[in-house]
């Protein structure tokens, strides 16, 4: 396969024919971004939408083309961590003594190429902050949030019922049809998720449920626009997409508060995962745990053990 893959490349064509022939020949579309289009993944994904609505696939089953998604974690991401139980300066000075670029800094929303310690009035307890991460991305951005929950732990902060945990995923690259696939999926799984979520982040005046909110009217949407309106152009959702108007993100907002990396870890790629799998299609009605989709089998275990542990 080598040599057709070295053929491919050299001949004198379109980057469009030449990604055409390379998926064609099997390669993922992670594959053929990073040969031809220098890791643009959004340009092979609309060449290989347009082939799917040629019929170019025709000969294969859906279910045979969902199983092929690339699932590689390489989305840019960022992640808020409201906590309490540690001064804001002391935990500054702990996080860049482990290699953390971190500034104390005021209320703010802006994004900043530093991790940034913020006030947070929504929050209770004793010496209460907001950490927020700048843009990470993929595997890396994993361990750098890693290395800041070593920290975390270090220091000994805690959370509670008052805290969450935000993740915003890049969504400089959806589609309509990639946002009315996501908030679907969102809605179909929203009873699953509950499951493993704590109780009070089911449903409250922070994150949320989809449920009130119209698969009809979702599928009617004809932008982004239109489908903020949709969601009545507010943030407080369990998804939030009007994160997109002001960082080309949408925000999941319903993880309880917590400093363990395993959990941030494994939900960071739950909503990635999900994200890819929107690129594509939606779950079905009434999807159970066991059966979603985009989840390897050891994240169905982890996750069905928070249920069972919070049932």
């Amino acid at each position: 396969m080598n040599e057709q893959v070295t053929n491919i490349l050299n001949q004198n064509i379109t980057k469009t024919a030449k990604i055409q022939q390379l998926l064609l020949l099997g390669l993922t579309r992670r594959q053929v971004a990073d040969l031809v289009t220098n890791g643009n993944y959004g340009f092979v994904q609309n060449v290989y939408k347009k082939m799917l609505e040629a019929g170019t696939f025709n000969h294969q089953p859906a279910a045979a083309i969902l199983s092929e998604i690339d699932y590689t974690f390489n989305r840019r991401f960022g992640i808020e961590i409201e906590a309490y139980n540690c001064d804001k300066h002391h935990l500054a000075c702990e996080l860049r003594e482990a290699g953390i670029n971190v500034v104390v800094e005021g209320y703010n929303h802006d994004t900043r190429d530093h991790w940034k310690l913020v006030t947070d009035a929504s929050l209770s307890g004793n010496n209460t902050f907001e950490l927020v991460s700048p843009i990470l991305q993929g595997e890396a951005g994993l361990q750098e949030l890693q290395k800041v929950c070593w920290v975390l732990e270090y220091c000994n902060v805690k959370v509670n019922n008052s805290c969450g945990l935000h993740i915003h995923m890049d969504a400089a690259d959806f589609t309509i049809e990639t946002w009315r696939n996501l908030a679907i999926t969102y809605r179909r799984l929203e009873p699953v998720i509950d499951g493993f979520m704590p109780s009070n982040r089911r449903n409250n005046i922070y994150c949320k449920t989809l449920s009130n909110i119209s698969e009809s009217r979702i599928r009617e949407a004809q932008n982004i626009t239109q489908l903020r309106s949709v969601f009545g152009n507010a943030r407080y959702h369990k998804l939030n997409l009007e994160a997109y108007a002001r960082h080309r993100t949408v925000e999941f907002r319903q993880h309880g508060g917590t400093t363990n990396f395993t959990k941030m870890e494994n939900w960071i790629r739950f909503a990635a995962n999900m994200i890819t799998f929107a690129q594509q299609g939606m779950v079905n009605a009434g999807c159970q745990l066991s059966s979603i989709p985009f989840l390897t089998a050891d994240q169905k275990i982890f996750f069905k053990l928070r249920t069972k542990k919070l049932a």
